[in-house]
């Protein structure tokens, strides 16, 4: 079984001095690589996808630089610029493969296909985590964590690793309030959950600006806006940046107190999400929920409030934490939930200001949300259904 856990660091200034410094030069080895990759992408390109019958001058193409090639150019790095050696080869080393996962998603796409836009240099501070891929457990004693090239960091355990788990990589980020490490812990005597579930204890949910979500047991949670609400502190925040110097150091406290006030947002906003999921999976076994193209909805002029909802994060952290307990989370097609009626399956077209359902056929009258949720569950049921025939 593999976990994470995230514990606060409390470095001394010292070690404040050397996170930062590593970052920094991380980051300039990033940008330096991934510019070779730019590169040879453009060298060895062309926009003719077909040549004369005649005459024909192919270039000769170059090697493409990979994670391996650019991994062995370190030892060369340290050589010409020694203050390399100050970092842990290990975690040096784990900067190519970042690249290499950057640039196949833009060129390739992930494992299902998809692909990322081209991937961009990083600007001073933009660089936030560098990993340690592998550590030793007794590295990680009490309240004390050692850090190759770093040094012995005070770190607040806020909760134990529980026994037989092993720690496999440690990863360190800067955040607008502090520094965190990051352990990966791996026990491989616990098993993976397998799914055990009651396919009849299923819900629908139907994610809203208005209400967060609407079961199709006519639950509600009203949606809790935590940008809408902050709106105010975080103008207030970025007034005081633009008023400052830039380059000032007025400035990056400034900077600094308004990172501090949306990592404030999103903390609230994912422990929301949390505290939600965690209800929903007591009391059902199967969720059904819309399978959104969440990326197109922020093109419109509701993009704010869709982001202020987190409908992304959500059912992330929904599928995730049901997977974990052996429930299921099934996803639904979208198109026409609402506009379906729930009880006949007739379609009444309605604009999104209408926000009750009333079906001319079978008479029936209830709020637009009830109507779609109760939708999403059918067409749940209806592919559980299709899955257990299949398997």
């Amino acid at each position: 079984m593999r976990t994470s856990y995230q514990y606060r660091l409390k470095p001394t200034k010292e070690q404040a001095k050397k996170i930062d410094k590593t970052l920094d030069m991380l980051r300039h080895q990033y940008n330096y690589q991934l510019a070779e990759r730019f590169h040879w992408y453009e060298q060895n390109r062309s926009p003719i996808d077909r040549c004369s019958i005649f005459v024909c001058h192919l270039p000769e193409l170059k090697d493409k630089p990979n994670r391996f090639s650019q991994q062995a150019s370190l030892t060369q790095l340290k050589k010409d610029r020694p203050w390399y050696t100050n970092i842990y080869s290990q975690v040096l080393q784990e900067v190519p493969k970042k690249v290499e996962i950057a640039f196949d998603r833009w060129l390739k796409g992930d494992v299902n296909g998809k692909k990322s836009g081209r991937p961009r240099f990083k600007g001073a501070g933009q660089y936030k985590t560098f990993t340690f891929p592998q550590f030793k457990q007794h590295h990680f004693v009490n309240n004390k964590i050692t850090l190759s090239k770093i040094g012995d960091i005070k770190v607040i355990v806020h909760r134990q690793i529980p026994d037989g788990f092993d720690i496999k990589t440690v990863s360190v980020t800067k955040k607008a309030d502090g520094y965190y490490i990051t352990l990966s812990l791996d026990d491989k005597t616990v098993p993976t959950v397998k799914p055990d579930f009651n396919a009849n204890n299923i819900v629908g949910i139907d994610v809203g600006l208005i209400d967060f979500i609407v079961t199709s047991d006519d639950e509600r949670i009203a949606a809790p806006k935590f940008l809408r609400k902050a709106e105010r502190k975080l103008k207030s925040a970025q007034r005081r940046v633009s008023r400052r110097k830039k380059g000032s150091n007025r400035r990056k406290k400034a900077i600094k107190k308004l990172g501090i006030q949306h990592k404030k947002v999103a903390d609230t906003r994912k422990d929301f999400h949390f505290k939600t999921t965690n209800n929903l999976l007591k009391k059902y076994d199967v969720i059904a929920v819309e399978k959104l193209n969440i990326k197109g909805l922020t093109r419109t002029r509701l993009a704010k409030s869709i982001n202020d909802a987190g409908w992304g994060q959500f059912i992330e952290i929904l599928s995730s934490k049901a997977e974990n307990a052996g429930l299921k989370v099934v996803s639904v097609n979208p198109n026409g939930t609402s506009q379906e009626c729930s009880n006949c399956g007739h379609k009444v077209k309605k604009p999104l200001s209408q926000r009750m359902h009333n079906c001319p056929n079978c008479k029936v009258s209830l709020c637009r949300d009830l109507n779609a949720s109760i939708n999403i569950k059918n067409r749940g049921t209806h592919g559980l259904k299709a899955q257990s025939m299949s398997s």
